[in-house]
């Protein structure tokens, strides 16, 4: 079955800043992506008259599984996940290499993508990937569980993909990416009018974390990191040197996280 031409991506805002994913395809049939919370995605397919038919877990974070149970308690579907996430209602477990198809929607093909966490898992549909926390909009996620060479090597799988592709990510962060962004590569024209765009999209509540991967490319420090402007200022920011590609990334991660302090003081 060949993937449905152009389904319709819904953005539903969950908890505090972590966005739900429905994808629409024929006669409303719907896939859920992550499940952070039940009531505003329940209320979200029965106002659009959509039919649930899956449901696709990147990691096991709360923050996208605690609605899960009460989501299959409501409307009984398969869903699709790591192995890790059996105990919280995966009941197909997918991993690297993998690829199902859903009835109405199309195929997806499962991409492991560590770094965040051990077990994420990334899901291309199409144009269209759905990678939680691993790559964010201008941004990626904490090295809470993985490694620097296994973070650096995911985005790496992801920005080989083709450039149109769409990437859809599971939190509203990329305000305060571009901050860092611009920090960082000060005289990037790209990224600055990307925080002007991304400014008027959040002063009218418009969601800003979909983007295309090319520019994601242009914008985005953390595929960015072999970029010699961006070399040189990570260089600079730990005075010496920095030949290896893993190293650099990871300096550039502990950059962000030193920024990400002292933008809080």
């Amino acid at each position: 079955m060949n993937t449905v031409a152009a389904p319709t991506i819904h953005c539903i805002p969950v908890l505090s800043d972590n966005y739900v994913w429905l994808i629409e395809g024929l006669d409303g049939a719907t896939v859920i992506v992550d499940a952070g919370e039940a009531g505003p995605v329940i209320e979200a397919l029965e106002d659009r008259g959509l039919t649930p038919v899956g449901t696709i877990i990147t990691h096991h974070h709360a923050d996208h599984v605690q609605g899960l149970g009460e989501l299959l308690a409501r409307f009984p579907m398969p869903v699709h996940g790591p192995d890790s996430c059996r105990r919280h209602g995966v009941d197909h477990v997918v991993g690297e290499g993998d690829a199902f198809e859903v009835p109405g929607i199309g195929r997806f093909e499962v991409m492991a993508t560590p770094g965040h966490t051990q077990d994420h898992l990334t899901y291309v549909l199409g144009r269209h990937l759905f990678c939680g926390d691993t790559l964010f909009t201008a941004g990626c996620g904490r090295l809470f569980e993985g490694t620097a060479a296994q973070m650096l090597h995911s985005l790496d799988r992801i920005a080989a993909l083709d450039d149109d592709t769409q990437v859809y990510c599971g939190h509203e962060y990329t305000a305060d990416s571009l901050r860092f962004a611009a920090h960082a590569e000060p005289d990037n024209p790209d990224i600055a009018a990307r925080v002007n765009e991304v400014a008027e999209k959040r002063s009218r509540n418009e969601p800003t974390a979909c983007a295309s991967l090319v520019l994601e490319k242009k914008t985005n420090p953390f595929l960015r990191v072999r970029e010699p402007v961006l070399r040189s200022a990570i260089e600079a920011y730990v005075g010496q040197p920095l030949p290896d590609d893993t190293e650099a990334f990871a300096m550039l991660r502990h950059w962000k996280d030193d920024f990400d302090g002292l933008a809080r003081l």
